[in-house]
């Protein structure tokens, strides 16, 4: 019994953990927002209610206070945030100031900017994971919706990387629940040179105590790809990234604790760009993590450039059983397991995104559904899910977005 309440306890502090990141992405959300409003041109900003623009950051304040107070004790990354909104305060109260001829038309950005920040209201609301599915557990009948784009920032390269990936460490359970990895390709978005880590969310947002791992080294006045990497297909799974070695159909990984590397051959991958995602290059290779482990999403030339997912042995590193599926990859502008099913989405607009294809390796079965959601970017370079927090992490155009999901009960 004594044991059983022990559980309970640290499965509760977990779940709030993941409850408090969740706060402080959408706190840091309109940090970034109004961010953007501070660097807009005097004649860009329109009719600004500076009343009722304080009115609203002093909510937000009212807001962490009650955070703080559920928590139950000093958070060290809500009052970073406190103070956050605090310095939002004085920003606005410099744009209060400026001549009031150049700001008499910036009612209509704020009342954007707030139509914004109540639809993520709203979403976080509706997609709330309910209680009788608890993170991990594999009781319900799969993806039932996915909620609106999160904004976190550019990763720290810039707007010239565009391709590249990013998360949370996806192992089920992890120890590390709290860290972030930022992996963009180079310019030319086919090799991966280097992967950055933070220690957590408020570092990755202030670009502070990173971590950075080389994998390509420039010795004797030429580049070492013996250990890089390339293609947005990685995905780190505890404490490794898993990535495509670059020129070559081999599997890589490297501790990011001590740096050490192993690579083996998936046999019969195709390579090179060969069979990509659509619309998105050398994608070959795409690693995928869920509540049952590690898996690798490829194709071969004997299943014709269809999918094919692959159940990787993370002791071994080898693939230790497949699935054929019947969905070319070509088609297919990402994927991402859950529970065990794959799951494809393909582009239906610049801003809109539809799950299309699953199959579930269970049953051997594949099915076609309609999930449609928003994105920021007509090009989505990596997408992946975690298991620990049930979100979705996209890297599209050098942005770092996340989504909330729900599960049908």
């Amino acid at each position: 019994m004594l044991g059983n309440r022990v559980e309970d306890e640290m499965r509760r502090i977990e779940e709030q953990e993941i409850r408090l990141d969740s706060y402080l992405e959408k706190l840091i959300n309109l940090t970034w927002k109004l961010e953007h409003l501070e660097r807009m041109r005097p004649e860009a900003l329109i009719e600004i209610n500076f009343n009722l623009l304080k009115k609203e950051i002093l909510d937000m304040e009212k807001y962490i206070v009650e955070l703080k107070t559920k928590l139950k004790g000093n958070n060290t990354h809500v009052d970073n945030l406190y103070s956050e909104v605090k310095n939002i305060s004085m920003i606005v109260g410099q744009l209060e100031t400026m001549d009031k001829n150049n700001v008499l038309k910036a009612q209509r950005e704020m009342d954007i900017i707030k139509k914004k920040l109540m639809d993520c209201e709203k979403n976080l609301k509706a997609i709330k994971t309910p209680v009788n599915i608890p993170f991990g557990s594999c009781a319900h009948h799969g993806l039932a919706r996915i909620g609106k784009p999160n904004i976190l920032q550019l990763n720290w390269k810039g707007t010239g990387y565009k391709s590249g990936a990013w998360g949370k460490d996806s192992a089920w359970n992890t120890t590390r629940k709290l860290m972030y990895w930022v992996a963009p390709l180079n310019a030319e978005g086919r090799i991966l040179e280097s992967v950055r880590v933070y220690p957590m969310l408020y570092d990755m947002q202030m670009y502070r105590n990173p971590l950075d791992i080389p994998l390509a080294i420039f010795t004797k006045n030429k580049w070492n790809y013996t250990i890089a990497g390339q293609g947005s297909g990685m995905v780190v799974h505890n404490y490794h990234l898993y990535y495509n070695c670059y020129n070559s159909r081999d599997m890589c990984r490297i501790n990011l604790s001590n740096f050490v590397s192993q690579r083996k051959t998936l046999p019969n991958a195709v390579f090179n760009n060969r069979y990509s995602y659509a619309g998105v290059g050398y994608q070959d290779l795409d690693y995928a993590s869920d509540e049952n482990g590690l898996w690798v999403l490829y194709t071969t030339e004997e299943n014709a450039g269809k999918i094919v997912i692959g159940k990787l042995n993370v002791a071994t590193l080898n693939v230790d059983n497949s699935w054929p599926t019947t969905q070319y990859k070509s088609e297919v502008s990402n994927a991402f397991m859950i529970c065990g099913v794959l799951y494809a989405t393909r582009s239906i607009s610049p801003k809109q995104e539809e799950v299309f294809y699953t199959f579930d390796t269970k049953t051997g079965k594949d099915a076609r559904i309609s999930i449609i959601f928003d994105k920021i970017a007509d090009k989505v370079q990596s997408f992946s899910y975690n298991p620990n927090d049930r979100k979705l992490y996209m890297y599209s155009d050098g942005y770092l977005v996340s989504y909330d999901t729900a599960m049908k009960p």
